[in-house]
């Protein structure tokens, strides 16, 4: 039974989104802020008792991540909707989890595994944060220069993104995960090639 405890919690984690935005939407931000917290919390979970029992399992590598990229996406589109964060942050999140997505496409059918680091982790942990104080600043209609904060929170969440995913970049570069022949490669093609 134990061995599906990681994946179960996963799915709970994508069974949560709906109910997010559902309460963002309708301005339950206390209920939206609870969910998200318990979604935080099956997350650090399945993780843990993933490596602490060595149940890493395909479906965990592939829906473990897919889960967190819903629930930030979902979570921060709710949020631009709602008029309670402004739109640049939902894009630079998304152009950043669009690139992982190229990233892992082009490293598909390669004895890869990318690890989390810690700035990885801290990218994740500021975005998590500065979307709770947004629920909790809306449901208490705290303005001022708590909003100030809040959004220097999100700032530096995304600093953090964008300071992993060059990271991660260089990581597999230098490790020569990333073929460097093939980045200064020319495409030809052969003219005498039968179609």
């Amino acid at each position: 039974m134990l061995k599906h405890v990681p994946n179960i919690l996963t799915v709970i984690r994508l069974l949560l989104i709906p109910l997010i935005v559902f309460y963002i939407f309708t301005g339950q931000y206390i209920l939206a802020f609870i969910f998200f917290t318990i979604s935080g919390i099956t997350d650090i979970a399945d993780g843990f008792i993933a490596r602490k029992f060595n149940l890493i399992s395909n479906f965990g590598k592939l829906m473990d991540p897919l889960a967190d990229k819903l629930t930030q996406i979902s979570t921060l589109a709710s949020l631009v909707f709602a008029n309670i964060i402004p739109v640049w942050i939902l894009v630079v999140v998304f152009l950043k989890e669009f690139i992982m997505i190229c990233g892992a496409s082009f490293l598909y059918g390669k004895d890869v595994v990318v690890y989390s680091k810690w700035y990885g982790k801290l990218a994740t942990v500021l975005l998590y944060i500065a979307i709770v104080v947004s629920l909790l600043l809306k449901q208490f209609e705290i303005t001022g220069i708590w909003e100030q904060i809040d959004l220097g929170i999100f700032a530096l969440a995304l600093l953090s993104t964008v300071f992993s995913l060059i990271m991660y970049v260089k990581d597999l570069y230098q490790k020569g995960f990333i073929d460097k022949q093939d980045l200064k490669k020319e495409v030809t093609f052969d003219k005498n090639e039968k179609k």
